[in-house]
């Protein structure tokens, strides 16, 4: 799978710092800790900690981030160099570096001329100083130095030999990567070549690296053509979090070295928890994860059209383009009105089901979910409402309780009282009837508290059951009020999460009825384990 023999591309993580600058994106200290010890097991090899001196959280990071026992990765502290007219011993900035007190320090310095005149306003000999000054002195105090050349793209194109003698200036000072910053994020894959090779043959003797963002929506592409044309590290986010569009997605990159390119990486022998650390990076942020993100979504091996579904049932490799369990992920087929019978049957299979496909049964179904789909069900993330659904027809399932009747109602005495929501469920299990009433947060909350309340004496395992998510999509919004209400909800019993749909002209109808499904799978996953 890897080149043993060739050298190792070493991966550089800059999702705590440049990845908390993306809208919507925030790490608590703990989680900061959390993730770089996440990283480290992973195998990245450098890790971007913050800006000391930006933030207090920064700060907060770097007094904790000492006590972590880091195997493998090592821990880097962000600033600039020193400023224009200032000594390095005298630059605040610079002795923050320092305080942090990690093994690497990364410093980003001007390579365009329109920002050294007009954003920092300087001189162009100046700005070569304060590059050399600030490697030098990092040096010096014993520090592997990362020299990031903000807008050397844009640099290079405008005066190719000053940008390069920002270079020369930081080989000087004594730095061990001269990364090129595709800060703008607009450039295309001939430019990052043909300029990335430029430099790496004028620096043969020193290493090169590529930071890339996303702007144009080719931050991996470009990223993978700097490595391409020589350059030995690669910087980018997990998920590829960071500013505006986002930096280089690194759960991109790093399968793409790795199983498309042979290229040699510390982490390659980890790809297999690649998806658990997307997930993990996202959960710590309390951002959903993308199903569609190459590799680690769980869009990435999902086929829904029948020809697609049958095609994968004879022959993964006909529409994967490698084994998903590579990167942690799996094989996925999705029911809709495209679903042929193969797809239902590769459905059938993965959930545990075994049916015959040409029974009259399994006609009826199919019949039946064209129908549903038509009028509005979607079960492409509810696998347990399609798993009773298929249960149904396939093995005469029933629902284990009959609901008699339900009601909620919302009530509010005053302006300045909050709403109360009341639900009553009546309900028969066996000979037994129950009649329970429940308060909540609003009307579906007091429906599930009724539901869970009538049904726990005799299925105590409904007290496990708890929602996770509730969605509602409209559709046909043209119809305003009378439009088509489909509500998803997702629950979990702490071990096992499960997906329910309801569809109706009525909100509350269909909740009930993504509700009843929850409760009755869960139900059917005790009698199956039991």
């Amino acid at each position: 799978m890897t080149n043993s023999i060739a050298p190792k591309v070493l991966i550089y993580d800059t999702t705590l710092r440049d990845g908390t600058q993306g809208e919507g994106v925030s790490f608590t200290v703990s989680a900061k800790m959390r993730v770089a010890e996440k990283l480290d097991q992973f195998g990245i090899d450098y890790i971007e900690g913050g800006w000391p001196g930006s933030n207090p959280r920064d700060m907060a990071f770097f007094e904790k981030a000492v006590d972590l026992d880091l195997k493998h990765a090592k821990m880097a502290s962000f600033g600039s160099t020193r400023r224009a007219g200032t000594s390095v011993e005298e630059d605040s900035q610079i002795q923050l570096l320092l305080a942090a007190n990690t093994p690497v320090v990364t410093i980003f310095g001007k390579s365009w001329l329109l920002h050294v005149t007009d954003v920092i306003r300087t001189t162009a000999e100046e700005n070569l100083a304060m590059i050399e000054d600030s490697v030098r002195y990092l040096k010096e105090q014993g520090k592997e130095v990362v020299y990031d050349a903000e807008h050397f793209f844009d640099g290079y194109l405008n005066d190719p030999e000053y940008a390069l003698s920002t270079l020369e200036a930081a080989k000087r000072g004594g730095a061990d990567f001269l990364v090129l910053c595709e800060t703008n994020g607009g450039k295309l894959v001939p430019q990052v070549t043909e300029i990335t090779t430029t430099v790496t043959q004028r620096f043969p003797e020193t290493s090169v690296g590529v930071h890339c963002h996303n702007d144009a929506g080719v931050g991996v592409a470009v990223s993978l053509a700097g490595i391409e044309a020589g350059a030995e590290m690669v910087q980018g986010t997990i998920n590829g979090y960071g500013e505006r569009n986002g930096n280089a997605n690194l759960t991109t990159i790093i399968p793409n070295l790795t199983l498309k390119m042979d290229k040699n990486l510390h982490c390659s022998a980890n790809l297999s928890s690649l998806r658990d650390l997307s997930l993990f990076v996202d959960d710590a942020t309390n951002l959903l994860p993308d199903i569609r993100a190459p590799y680690v979504g769980s869009a990435s091996f999902a086929h829904k059209g029948g020809v697609h579904a049958d095609a994968a049932s004879k022959s993964d490799r006909s529409y994967e383009h490698l084994d998903p369990s590579l990167v942690g992920n799996r094989t996925r087929v999705l029911v809709s009105d495209m679903s042929g019978r193969s797809s239902i049957m590769m459905k059938a299979k993965e959930m545990g089901v075994e049916v015959d496909s040409r029974s009259p049964e399994m006609k009826a179904f199919l019949e039946e979910l064209k129908k549903l789909e038509f009028k509005g069900y979607e079960y492409e993330a509810a696998d347990a409402s399609f798993d009773l659904l298929l249960r149904r027809f396939t093995k005469g399932s029933q629902i284990p309780f009959e609901v008699l009747r339900y009601h909620v109602g919302i009530a509010k005495e005053g302006d300045d009282d909050e709403s109360v929501s009341e639900a009553t469920v009546k309900l028969r299990v066996g000979d037994q009837t129950y009649h329970t009433v429940a308060e909540g947060n609003g009307p579906i909350s007091a429906l599930d508290h009724a539901l869970r309340k009538a049904l726990e004496k005799d299925f105590p395992c409904i007290s496990e059951v708890r929602l996770i998510d509730f969605r509602v999509l409209i559709l046909e919004s043209n119809l305003g009020t009378d439009a088509i209400t489909r509500v998803r909800v997702e629950s979990t019993d702490g071990q096992t999460t499960w997906g329910t749909v309801g569809v109706s002209d009525n909100v509350i109808e269909a909740s009930w009825e993504a509700l009843l499904d929850s409760v009755e799978y869960k139900l059917s996953l005790e009698e199956n384990a039991s």
